[in-house]
């Protein structure tokens, strides 16, 4: 089976030693994406860092081969449950005609600043 890796722009790809995605035959895992932006700060709202957080999948979904289309399932993971109703806004504007399987949680992320991580996982067929 092929496995090939998709390197992105987080500073902790290297050190803590993953890849913004990995494509396993047909199967396509993006990690958990934070809405770190190439260069400078991420935006403060969660709609905001929601649709960079997609944005940044969907690059790497690109460079995989793969399209928003091929998501078959999504974890959100929330620091403040009252981000929900921005969040998921986001998601929907992305998500809301493909609806692949979501699961959201509720947790503490790497980075204070940051609201939401998501991360998808995709299996392209044609």
């Amino acid at each position: 089976m092929e496995r090939r890796l998709v390197s992105g722009h987080s500073p902790y790809e290297p050190v803590v030693g993953y890849s913004r995605a990995v494509v396993a035959g047909p199967y396509v895992f993006v990690a958990g994406t934070a809405p770190i932006p190439p260069e400078g700060e991420p935006p403060e709202g969660a709609y905001e860092q929601a649709r960079l957080c997609l944005a940044i999948v969907g690059e790497a979904l690109a460079r995989a081969g793969a399209r928003f289309e091929d998501v078959v399932r999504t974890r959100v993971f929330l620091v403040d449950p009252d981000d929900f109703g921005e969040v998921a806004r986001a998601h929907g504007e992305v998500f809301g005609e493909i609806r692949p399987a979501n699961t959201t949680v509720v947790t503490r992320l790497l980075d204070p600043r940051w609201k939401v991580e998501i991360d998808v996982d995709a299996i392209v067929t044609e």
